[in-house]
């Protein structure tokens, strides 16, 4: 065993082995390491389904390092606190992470690698989350960007290095210190019912995501291009919800894309690659305007009148996937069921709660919090800006979504609609069943009842969002 004293491996969004710069230094800086994962204040601070996800996801690593003859180390409380503690316990002379961008990645990460370099325990951060470094990519002005498609310009034919492989083994410590038991920390107790529900549609751990995006390779990413916009298709990736945990880095996913362009062919692997960069660019613009995951990014929409009532009953209506909108409702009871909902369904439930219903991106933004298991913070919060048009790279803010004329486009067959939504259905899919054991049971809601008309019409909708922009300087 080396002389050199055990590293701490601190584990975020970085469930993984491959290509991961901070524990392939911890593997070189020599002597153990110890991996290590924090409940702190951030996690517990997060939503329902993605606190159970990320509960999903420890688990399943946790086996994965067993099988390296390592072990994960759980502890909760600050992360100072207990970074400090374990550093003691184990003689550790050096604490390794992945970056966070977000800012309250950044407030915490900052404070800790301050407390660390004070207590002479060596701290560095690493990439590993993100293609590029917020700070790397710059417009023709040396700033920031606030418009992906010069963004993708810019970047497209960057050469990203290598993913680094995954280590065969890691040097444990003499002793391990003690850990605690996951059972305990209950991170899917908010899930109730729906975990059991939900469970069957999660890819959990490195090697079902690497299974996930080699299937997407074979077959749908040649015709992502014109599919991808169709929700009652499997013609998407899935890998959401793994990127969002770290379980497979961007660098592996964009090294992947390109070779499917060449060594398969595969044009469409190109509008793929550009999602890659749309999740870079959310990223970018969260780093340089941290404001976005809490306020309107372009100041001028504060005095908009939105309906800020989370108990509203159109609110309610929208939550529930009971707004009387086919598509809305469809979309939105997937994620109960799933944990996830398919991206252009996701740009019809918040056009229609911005806009529609008039009510605040906030809202939705954190009723997404709550609900997706693959929940981001950085794309969650442009997302729902873009939406509402108050954000960067917004869709004009005169445009709303018709959802109705959006479901015979992308749904002709209904094949969609059919497979979540059950009232008023001679034979009900099973998917459609499913989303009344996992919603609340204070909900109240049953698979009996008449499917609901609509809150809004649409016609009435529209004008009333119109008639709020009339004479605004937007």
């Amino acid at each position: 065993m080396s002389n050199t004293t055990p590293t701490l491996l601190w584990l975020r969004r970085d469930l993984r082995l491959a290509d991961h710069p901070a524990l392939t230094a911890a593997i070189e800086r020599g002597g153990p390491v110890i991996p290590v994962f924090i409940r702190d204040g951030l996690v517990d601070g997060l939503g329902a389904a993605p606190k159970w996800r990320l509960g999903l996801g420890l688990e399943r690593f946790a086996k994965t390092l067993e099988a390296l003859g390592s072990s994960l180390i759980l502890r909760s409380g600050d992360a100072l606190k207990v970074l400090r503690e374990l550093a003691q316990e184990t003689g550790a002379g050096a604490v390794y992470w992945s970056r966070g961008y977000d800012p309250l990645s950044i407030e915490r990460d900052t404070s800790v690698k301050a407390g660390l370099k004070q207590a002479q325990i060596e701290a560095e951060s690493f990439s590993g989350h993100l293609l590029f470094e917020p700070w790397t990519v710059k417009n023709k002005t040396g700033g920031f960007f606030r418009v992906y498609s010069p963004m993708w310009k810019s970047v497209r034919n960057t050469e990203i290095a290598e993913p680094l492989p995954a280590p065969d083994k890691l040097t444990a410590p003499q002793t391990w210190p003690e850990s605690e038991d996951i059972s305990n920390w209950h991170l899917g107790a908010a899930m109730d019912r729906g975990a059991a529900v939900c469970l069957p549609y999660q890819t959990v751990g490195e090697a079902a995501a690497k299974a996930r995006l080699e299937r997407f390779l074979e077959n749908p990413v040649s015709r992502y291009a014109n599919d991808r916009d169709f929700p009652g298709l499997d013609a998407t990736s899935g890998l959401s919800e793994n990127l969002a945990l770290g379980e497979i880095s961007p660098r592996v996913c964009w090294h992947a894309g390109h070779w499917a362009m060449r060594e398969r062919s595969a044009p469409d692997a190109e509008n793929w690659v550009k999602e890659l960069v749309w999740r870079e660019f959310a990223y970018h613009l969260v780093y340089h305007t941290p404001q976005i995951t809490t306020r309107n990014w372009r100041e001028a929409w504060d005095s908009f009148p939105w309906n800020e009532d989370e108990e509203h009953p159109d609110v309610i209506a929208w939550k529930q996937g009971r707004t009387g909108e086919p598509f809305v409702d469809a979309a939105m009871r997937e994620m109960y069921v799933t944990g996830r909902m398919h991206n252009r369904a996701r740009m019809i439930v918040a056009s229609y709660l911005t806009k529609h219903l008039l009510s605040h991106w906030k809202i939705g933004m954190r009723w997404f919090d709550e609900c997706l298991t693959d929940w981001d913070p950085a794309s969650n919060a442009m997302g729902w800006q873009w939406a509402a048009g108050c954000g960067p790279d917004a869709a004009p803010y005169f445009r709303i979504f018709n959802p109705a004329t959006q479901l015979e486009k992308f749904d002709k067959d209904r094949s969609y609609r059919k497979r979540w939504i059950s009232e008023n259905e001679r034979a009900p899919s099973d998917t459609a069943l499913s989303y009344f054991r996992a919603i609340p049971r204070s909900w109240g809601l049953a698979p009996d009842a008449d499917y609901p008309t609509a809150v809004v019409s649409l016609s009435d909708g529209r004008a009333r969002a119109l008639e709020a922009y009339e004479n605004r300087s937007f």
